[in-house]
């Protein structure tokens, strides 16, 4: 009988976990695989919400566990981390020998976690590649991910597309749809009675679910537009419930965490959470009357719930987006304007160009029939025809 193939996943933080959850959970049921689990980042964290009991909580066993020391915002902090997750995920890999290393994103410790991969000839199945987002170094980060990896997991076929344009052989490009969206098919959303039991508080009559992070090409990392969207806020949000949750670990990320923290803590009906877990993140996003700022949620799942985004700035800016998106430049008139469409417009229809919730199956079935380590190792540049 044939050994399992050993997929070992990498995850830094809320916003890649909520999104590989059903992709670890099918492969750990599937007796073609193995699943390992290195867990880093925000994850191990306490002032990020030490997200990694949740990880616990749901039943996956950690086989590593690497920290960043998320202490230093400015980029030579980062820097630093950086370097942490590349010894890090190293050591891990040597220990855990895997047959692929399973990666999503864009971010730095996910960066690092392919070149550590790359020093150790394991081969990279990268999901979310081909994507553009303008206003971030993250965008760098995922085209270089796509040339650390070996197999490409696309989310839309534009993305795909770009793939192949940046000379990858179209024998490794997927279009398997986002796997976040499986989340949302597969798990029950909490009511709104439950939901007020699990976040300790009542729901208002109107609710913002507000989402800020580091806009890391922009200068101050964005500050001025989280000064902007306060503003906004102020203008627009009258008596709603406002919820915001808490600041990726990016440069930039102190200025950012306290200017909404202030904030919140001078407005009434306003609660501010590390991490709210992807339950009641989900199910407060399905219940909100908008989702506000400028996170990947506001055009991944929030439109298959129906939920109108006001997405600001350029972050975000490249991803395709449904009819329920809103952009809005960063300055306090157009987000005010951007939030009183979105508190008039009927919910959305819940089409996105993201797929149907059927992503993690797809993912297994790609992992399963992948061909063995040489062949995957051995890549070949395709030039562009002429």
């Amino acid at each position: 009988m044939t050994d399992p193939r050993r997929v070992c996943v990498v995850t830094g933080g809320r916003a890649d976990y909520g999104l590989l959850q059903w992709v670890m959970r099918d492969i750990a049921a599937e007796p073609a695989l193995a699943l390992q689990l290195i867990v880093t980042g925000a994850h191990l964290e306490p002032r990020f919400g030490e997200t990694v009991k949740v990880i616990e909580g749901d039943g996956f066993r950690i086989d590593a566990r690497v920290p960043l020391d998320l202490t230093d915002d400015t980029p030579a902090g980062v820097g630093r981390s950086m370097a942490l997750a590349l010894s890090g995920v190293g050591e891990a890999v040597e220990r855990l020998q895997p047959d692929l290393l399973l990666v999503l994103g864009d971010r730095y410790e996910i960066l690092a976690a392919a070149m550590a991969a790359l020093l150790h000839a394991l081969p990279v199945v990268h999901i979310a590649g081909g994507d553009i987002t303008r206003g971030a170094v993250d965008d760098a980060a995922r085209h270089a991910l796509t040339k650390l990896s070996h197999v490409h997991l696309a989310t839309h076929e534009q993305a795909a597309d770009r793939i192949r344009q940046m000379g990858e052989e179209p024998w490794r490009v997927h279009v398997v749809g986002s796997p976040g969206l499986d989340h949302l098919r597969r798990t029950p959303l909490l009511d709104r009675a439950a939901l007020e039991t699990a976040l300790g508080r009542p729901l208002g009559g109107r609710n913002l679910l507000v989402t800020f992070h580091p806009v890391t090409l922009a200068a101050e990392g964005g500050l001025t537009q989280v000064r902007a969207l306060i503003a906004a806020l102020d203008e627009t949000a009258g008596d709603a419930t406002v919820w915001i949750t808490g600041v990726n670990a990016d440069a930039g990320r102190e200025a950012i965490a306290a200017a909404l923290a202030d904030w919140a803590r001078r407005r009434p009906n306003t609660h501010l959470s590390d991490s709210l877990g992807q339950m009641r993140y989900l199910s407060l996003m399905k219940i909100a009357d908008a989702v506000i700022g400028n996170s990947s949620s506001g055009l991944y799942e929030a439109p298959s719930l129906g939920t109108p985004t006001v997405d600001v700035g350029d972050r975000q800016a490249g991803r395709p987006a449904a009819a329920s998106v809103i952009h809005a430049e960063p300055s306090a008139a157009a987000i005010a304007e951007a939030i009183r469409q979105a508190l008039a417009a009927p919910r959305g229809s819940g089409e996105t160009p993201y797929g149907d919730g059927r992503s993690a199956g797809r993912i297994v079935e790609v992992l399963k029939g992948l061909p063995d380590r040489p062949t995957l190792l051995a890549k070949q540049f395709v030039e562009a025809a002429s």
